[in-house]
């Protein structure tokens, strides 16, 4: 691919796949930030990508952003009952072996989920849409709970995520994505220096 090519798809991008971009965007600034309002820009965001990803063929993530719409809410109710401060929460740390049952968790969902796609759909990048789909319900889960290493789980979807999007011309998505890598970074960092700060205290 070209520079030219990348631009040119860029440009040639859909307004709802561009706005839910930048709703993305805004919500995992706001997310890193421990801020509850995080979950109303994510709504949004989730509800777009329902049909860009659709009409992408990549089915896994669009039934799993259906699944977000519902998680948004209830991590907006899980967060507004442990808020340390009238708008952000205290974190949390977790052991290495609970840590490694929900990565054992992720992959084995993602496997049987992938197989399922390949053979009954005529789904993108089946396996590797199936594993962003599973390894981000488990962040996800993560992250309503208040688990510092929901970042990780992140981290990990967003380098697959990347190269996904990119190969199926979703340019503005494959940007995001770059960008939820870098906040991702940002946020493991945050959380962890906002735990120590509590442990001090």
């Amino acid at each position: 691919m070209t520079l030219s090519d990348f631009i040119n798809g860029f440009l040639g991008s859909n307004s709802v796949e561009i706005s839910a971009a930048i709703c993305g965007f805004i919500c995992i600034f706001l997310l890193v930030k421990g801020n509850i309002w995080n979950f109303a820009f994510g709504f949004v965001q989730v509800t777009l990508y329902v049909w860009v990803f659709y009409q992408a063929k990549l089915y896994s993530d669009a039934g799993l952003h259906v699944v977000y719409m519902a998680l948004q809410i209830y991590g907006w109710w899980h967060w507004s009952k442990n808020l340390a401060t009238a708008t952000t929460v205290t974190v949390l740390s977790m052991e290495h072996k609970k840590l490694g049952l929900y990565a054992l968790a992720a992959l084995l969902s993602a496997a049987a989920l992938g197989t399922l796609m390949h053979k009954y759909t005529d789904a993108s990048f089946a396996y590797a849409d199936a594993f962003t789909t599973c390894a981000s319900l488990v962040a996800f889960v993560l992250m309503t709970r208040r688990y510092i290493v929901n970042w990780l789980f992140w981290i990990v979807v967003d380098v697959v995520a990347i190269a996904v999007y990119f190969q199926k011309g979703l340019y503005p998505t494959a940007i995001l994505y770059g960008c939820f890598l870098i906040m991702a970074v940002i946020g493991l960092y945050a959380w962890q220096k906002q735990y120590r700060t509590t442990l001090i205290v």
